[in-house]
């Protein structure tokens, strides 16, 4: 890809809209929270399990930094094309909240870990970079449970203080992000590069938590706060889009503002003025140090796995795939170790075919992973079809039999009678549907192309699916 074809966006330009996330991701794959020695296997206990003195914040408790912690943050900051600070610092952020049992939270404030990355996306007008301004660490507060409805009806709201003191990284972008498409686009780019780091588990619950800042030309800016999910985060940015327009529309004002998105509802709604830095009364953390961080880098940077788009490129040059099937392939790091396993034994075209296309497809829609489908049963599938044992239609029946019966490719073929129709029973089919249906016939003769459809149809009903559709469109031109 060309340099050029990645320009940066202005602050400012003629599409109006602007918006900045901020990602928080929990490093939920440590065994420890940040500053203490809590467990983090906490989501099948009780609430207020998994708690000890320093995370609930009781007086007298000193927090100790997780130096894996530290470590993982490095990692995700160079797999973000981030600068490595020289060195870090905490600080206290100071407001009252109730999952906030200290009264503040530890962060950092003028020396986060890392700063100044990008992660390239796919935008409306082709491929796009998409500015980090910076990552931080931080410690994570409480769970607010609002029982009986959302925050805004529900009777009342309990306290789980099991999450506070998880670790976490706050992902601040730049506003060059231009559409809620796009938004949503960064956020599965961004939880495909941390799966490949395997820092985060991404399937618990809160494990990536979204703040979204939106403004229409330049104007004064929203925040949505705690977005749980990635389609969330496009819904409430699509609202809040219509909304701002709607208020300027009427001659009103967009006032600077948090916002609670209502995932029930779909509507965002307000919970109070938007506070500056300078509200939270930043101050140095005394209990703990700075860290001179720059040495570990180099270190770590080593230790880095092939990322998705260097995989990528690899499966196009190495596979001779397109470049639409290696995206698909890469976009999770199980399903791109799955296709390697695969096609280290077959056709790797036509394996990537299968698998991007055809069982990526089934897998959604069942809400699957990769590892529903063995790779084994994979192979055995693409070679039957390689050999011309079985035809597509008969290899997208062996997929869907196998995800929700069980079984193997051969056990399916062979239970099922799905071994490929030999010609001479397809040519008799195909005189037989002539035969019985000169009507289409006559039809597809006055020039009603579809015809041929519905006479293919029932060639393929007779031979039960077994012959091959552009086989049996040939046979049935050349004979009418």
């Amino acid at each position: 890809m060309r340099e050029e074809s990645l320009k940066l966006r202005p602050y400012l330009d003629e599409v109006g809209v602007m918006i900045g996330l901020e990602i928080h991701v929990q490093l939920n794959k440590l065994n420890t929270k940040i500053f203490c020695g809590c467990p983090l296997d906490y989501h099948d206990d009780g609430p207020n399990t998994h708690t000890c003195p320093v995370c609930l914040g009781l007086p007298g408790s000193l927090p100790v930094i997780n130096r894996k912690a530290v470590e993982y943050s490095i990692k995700v900051g160079l797999a973000l094309n981030c600068s490595i600070e020289e060195h870090t610092q905490f600080y206290r952020k100071n407001y009252y909240y109730p999952d906030l049992p200290k009264g503040f939270q530890i962060t950092q404030y003028d020396y986060p870990i890392a700063s100044s990355g990008y992660i390239n996306i796919e935008g409306e007008d082709g491929e796009v970079r998409i500015r980090i301004n910076r990552a931080h660490m931080e410690e994570d507060p409480g769970r607010l449970v609002h029982e009986g409805g959302s925050i805004e009806r529900s009777k009342y709201t309990l306290i789980d203080y099991n999450r506070s003191g998880v670790a976490l990284l706050e992902i601040v972008t730049e506003p060059d992000i231009r559409s809620p498409k796009e938004a949503r686009r960064f956020l599965d780019k961004l939880r495909n590069i941390l799966g490949y780091l395997d820092v985060v588990d991404t399937t618990l619950e809160g494990s990536m938590r979204v703040d979204a800042n939106i403004s229409l030309s330049g104007g004064s800016r929203s925040e949505v706060k705690n977005i749980s999910s990635h389609k969330g985060a496009e819904r409430a940015l699509l609202f809040e889009i219509v909304r701002q327009k709607n208020l300027l529309r009427r001659g009103g004002k967009v006032v600077q503002e948090t916002r609670h998105f209502d995932e029930a509802r779909g509507v965002t709604v307000s919970l109070r003025t938007k506070e500056e830095a300078h509200d939270y009364r930043y101050f140095p953390e005394a209990d703990l140090v700075s860290l001179r961080v720059a040495d570990w880098a180099p270190g770590i940077a080593k230790t880095l796995p092939e990322l998705p788009d260097a995989r990528r490129q690899r499966f196009i040059t190495h596979y001779s795939i397109t470049d639409d099937h290696a995206k698909s392939l890469t976009s999770e790091k199980q399903v791109a170790d799955f296709y390697e396993q695969v096609a280290a034994e077959v056709d790797p075209k036509l394996a990537a075919v299968w698998i991007a296309d055809v069982l990526k497809g089934e897998l959604n829609y069942r809400d699957l992973g990769i590892d529903a489908f063995a790779s084994a049963s994979m192979v055995q599938l693409v070679k039957l079809l390689a050999g011309d044992k079985i035809t597509e239609q008969s290899g997208v029946e062996v997929i869907r039999t196998i995800l929700d019966e069980g079984g193997t490719p051969d056990e399916v073929v062979a239970a099922k009678g799905l071994l490929k129709a030999g010609s001479d029973l397809v040519t008799a089919a195909v005189e037989e549907v002539i035969s019985e249906n000169p009507g289409a016939v006559e039809d597809y003769q006055n020039g009603k192309q579809e015809a041929v459809n519905f006479l293919m149809g029932q060639v393929m009903k007779k031979t039960k699916g077994r012959a091959d559709a552009k086989e049996v469109r040939k046979m049935i031109i050349q004979r009418i």
